[in-house]
């Protein structure tokens, strides 16, 4: 989930190239990732406490991970070459994410073995290397070394089939965009409503549903690429001109709804479905506000910054939980005050790791690997490389 959109490169004739809402709200989507796990975790002394923040709170965590699933489709589209050719575009993605991917699975397996004191087996640390512990609906295979990278299984489907579904997308006519949308849509409510011939055990801790329900419906690449295809969908609605006049503002309130079923519809309809629509709004309304010049408070330099920021924050902030303050000592609990001391300090380690990360390695990855190197002749001025801050994977 890692496509960038801050670059000065334009990716079409009077389309603008820069779309720094979208980097901006990426941090947003990475932080409720952070939230969800966070309350999750199991520190607070009050059970009753924590029991209504994992109801009513904790949830976002679907809806960060629903959000970058939309925007990787959506910039992906916005950013695409007409001249590219498919090694090319994998070339410029897997340069993205398999550096802070490598690195966090490296200091994942380190950590397994010599803090948590877990057996590292093929089964917990070879799937999630190759990024393929999304495919198997066993939770020792799926969380891996480092749970979050999870969703970059994902993203490599996305990524591998991006040329295809992409040319797919841009044959259907521009006046049923809005159609194709609406099955886009109608599929995640089939996904919700197929699952229930799965297994109903074993349960998910924190949630109603059993674990195939909830890895059929969140987890399961094949499922989510749906949410991809809408974002390129959206993207293409702006792009050809049929954008309605919705806001960034009224956008952003269309979550508000779509939150409330998340936290009141049962078992597997309440994970995905609910936020689809509002969240494919919400980035198509932060790109047009980008485009037409109209305010938005994503746009300033920090939450750009932070934007930048957000994919390496999400692939560390797991192992900081787990290794870190909050996870030294496992079971313990806090009081309210202390438990949320405790997650603010672990904030501030992920954030301060995740600048360590995105310095050191992200961005000397992506100026090195991301573009074919000339054997022979003077290089020619460097062409930007395709937008890669406005999408991250995702956890959850």
């Amino acid at each position: 989930m890692s496509a960038d959109v801050t670059t000065g490169r334009a990716p079409g004739a009077g389309r603008p190239s820069r779309l720094p809402t979208l980097t901006g709200m990426r941090f947003v989507a990475s932080l409720m990732v952070f939230v969800c796990h966070a309350f999750t975790y199991g520190i607070f002394t009050d059970k009753d406490l924590e029991g209504a923040l994992v109801t009513y709170v904790a949830k976002l965590g679907f809806v960060g991970v629903g959000f970058f699933f939309v925007l990787s489709g959506f910039v992906l589209t916005w950013s695409a070459r007409d001249s590219d050719r498919p090694l090319a575009f994998w070339r410029r993605r897997l340069a993205k994410i398999f550096p802070n991917h490598l690195v966090t699975w490296a200091l994942g397996l380190l950590l397994m073995v010599w803090l948590g004191g877990y057996a590292a087996t093929v089964n917990n640390t070879v799937p999630s290397l190759f990024l393929i512990q999304a495919w198997f609906p066993v939770e020792d295979v799926f969380f891996g070394t480092n749970g979050p990278s999870w969703s970059l299984a994902a993203e490599l489907l996305f990524y591998l089939s991006f040329p295809w579904v992409v040319r797919w997308v841009r044959a259907v006519p521009a006046r049923r965009l809005w159609l194709c949308a609406g099955l886009l849509f109608a599929g995640t409510v089939l996904v919700a409503l197929v699952s229930q011939l799965l297994p109903t055990e074993p349960d998910m801790p924190y949630y109603p549903i059993s674990w195939y329900q909830y890895w059929f419906v969140y987890c399961l690449p094949a499922t989510r690429l749906l949410e991809f295809t809408l974002g390129i969908v959206m993207a293409r609605i702006v792009m050809s001109g049929r954008w309605i006049p919705l806001g960034l503002g009224p956008a952003l309130l269309t979550l508000v709804p779509g939150y409330a079923l998340t936290v009141w519809l049962p078992d597997a309809y309440g994970i995905v479905a609910p936020t689809v629509l509002p969240l494919a709004l919400i980035v198509a309304a932060g790109a047009a506000a980008d485009t037409g010049d109209r305010p938005s408070v994503f746009r300033n330099r920090t939450a750009v910054l932070l934007g930048e920021l957000s994919f390496a924050f999400y692939m560390v902030h797991m192992l900081v939980m787990w290794y870190g303050p909050m996870g030294r000592v496992p079971g313990r609990t806090w009081d309210t005050l202390p438990a949320i001391g405790m997650i603010v300090l672990d904030f501030a380690l992920t954030l301060l790791a995740a600048w360590i990360l995105y310095r050191l390695i992200e961005v000397p990855a992506v100026r090195r690997f991301a573009r074919a190197r000339r054997k022979t002749g003077p290089a020619p001025p460097a062409a930007p490389t395709e937008p890669d801050r406005a999408s991250a994977p995702t956890a959850g």
